[in-house]
């Protein structure tokens, strides 16, 4: 979706495994340094916080950037929801926008372009 509106898009599960040797030997040094630059490489961040609780190697991702200054969009499609929030305070708090739809979400993410 992403890549047909002309972003690109850094996608950690992918990009941070590009060598296929590295991903088999489990390098973990090398994962996290790939993930770690995808972020520093990013002016915007869009993450993804479906499921039950937020991925942690996302919280991580999420955390970091906010601490670089980078805006950060969550996309919450998943209809659970905590009692008082739509995520974990800190995840919700760290966000500047949150969007519950892929459509919502393009709308938030040209106010960035």
């Amino acid at each position: 979706m992403l890549l047909n509106k002309g972003f690109s898009v850094f996608l950690p599960q992918e990009d941070a495994e590009d060598a296929k040797e590295e991903h088999e030997r489990q390098n973990q040094e090398y994962i996290f340094r790939r993930c770690v630059e995808g972020v520093d490489g990013s002016d915007l961040i869009v993450a993804v916080l479906d499921g039950g609780d937020v991925d942690s190697g996302t919280a991580w991702e999420i955390g970091y950037a906010y601490a670089k200054g980078k805006p950060i969009i969550g996309l919450r499609t998943d209809f659970r929801a905590l009692s008082n929030g739509i995520v974990n305070l800190m995840i919700e708090v760290s966000a500047n926008a949150l969007a519950r739809t892929e459509e919502e979400l393009m709308e938030v993410m040209e106010k960035f372009r």
